[in-house]
């Protein structure tokens, strides 16, 4: 992830409450109605955000920019699973692994784990949040055709939703860009099957990366808007 400016973060906040393109803007050929319904779609699931979606979403995104540039993206998940955790949300940063079909050893990654208990989630049933920070790019391959880049092009960056929201667009995504390769003569790889991108955040073997004490008392004692001190909790 880049840098961002204060214009940027407030774009992409914008981006993820109203995806770029509405339906009347955007238009494929009328030979594509297949990609077309999948556009809609998408654009469908993505726009039903929870109030507390949409705070989580625009708290991470502030830990991020904060940030500043030079913070690889791993601990970039950690310092913003800590400010929430400092904020009040019971955050985890969690950790899948699972067998690859792509080599000999296990594939794994992590991202960050919200659990919730309000009223407009699920009718005030605990419910599982899931947050990556850098989702959009996880759907990204070498070589997408244009209707392929037109849909990944309104997934947002920062990713805050519920389980089901985020089976619903891993499904969308891969049927549409194994029919939109084909039709380029390509095979998607298989690290971009649905299968293998539900094991990122879905794996049933997950477990919690522990904070350590000392870290989360310190950050309990600074503001999550301010990152003098990050460097010694990224240690």
């Amino acid at each position: 992830m880049g840098c961002l400016g204060e214009e940027d973060l407030d774009q992409m906040v914008r981006d993820y409450f109203e995806p770029p393109d509405s339906p009347s803007s955007f238009s494929f050929p009328s030979s594509k109605p297949f990609h077309q319904s999948k556009y809609l779609t998408l654009q469908g699931v993505l726009g039903k955000i929870s109030d507390v979606e949409a705070e989580i979403h625009q708290k991470v995104s502030r830990y991020v920019k904060n940030l500043g540039c030079f913070v690889e993206v791993k601990n970039q998940r950690k310092w913003a699973a800590m400010s929430l955790k400092a904020d009040g949300f019971e955050a985890s940063l969690c950790k899948t692994t699972w067998d690859s079909s792509c080599s000999f050893s296990k594939d794994s990654y992590e991202y960050i784990e919200v659990m919730v208990n309000k009223s407009n989630i699920n009718g005030g049933i605990p419910t599982r949040l899931i947050v990556d920070i850098d989702f959009r790019s996880q759907f990204e391959v070498a070589r997408p055709t244009k209707t392929y880049n037109d849909l990944i092009s309104i997934l947002p960056a920062i990713f805050v939703g519920t389980e089901e929201k985020l089976k619903e667009i891993i499904s969308l995504i891969c049927r549409a860009g194994k029919k939109s390769l084909k039709e380029k003569g390509l095979d998607i790889g298989p690290w971009r099957s649905a299968s293998y991108m539900r094991a990122k955040w879905l794996s049933t073997n997950c477990k919690k990366i522990p904070f350590s004490s000392n870290q989360s008392e310190e950050k309990g004692n600074n503001s999550s808007n301010t990152c003098c001190p990050l460097m010694s909790y990224l240690a």
